[in-house]
């Protein structure tokens, strides 16, 4: 019974992180062709990739997250911080990191500005 329940945990776990692969190729505006070759996988191998039917050996996976500007450990779901949030949200936060703390205190304020305008204005 065990052995199910492993599976199951198994395909969940390649269904997420195909989900995360996706979103974060989709996000920068790379079509499955230009990643598959980068990869040297057939695009059909990328999209099962995808779609958390075929296994992602490391190479592949370290390639991606250089090639997603993600570290590793987002899309495997190790990261639950980043992985938490969406791919956007992630790269912005990274982005963030590496500015003087400052700029970072300006920056939460625009946030609180387009929070504040996205309430206020009529859709």
């Amino acid at each position: 019974m065990s052995g199910r329940k492993d599976d199951n945990e198994d395909r969940e776990a390649r269904r997420k992180l195909g989900e995360r692969l996706r979103e974060a190729r989709k996000y920068l505006g790379l079509k499955q062709d230009e990643v598959a070759q980068y990869l040297k996988i057939p695009r059909t191998a990328l999209s099962e990739i995808e779609g958390g039917t075929r296994r992602v050996e490391v190479l592949e996976l370290n390639r991606l997250a250089k090639l997603y500007r993600q570290p590793a450990a987002y899309f495997t779901g190790e990261d639950e911080t980043a992985s938490s949030y969406p791919v956007d949200v992630a790269h912005l936060a990274r982005k963030a990191a590496d500015l003087s703390r400052k700029d970072r205190d300006e920056l939460g304020r625009f946030a609180e500005y387009l929070r504040t305008r996205a309430e206020t204005e009529p859709e």
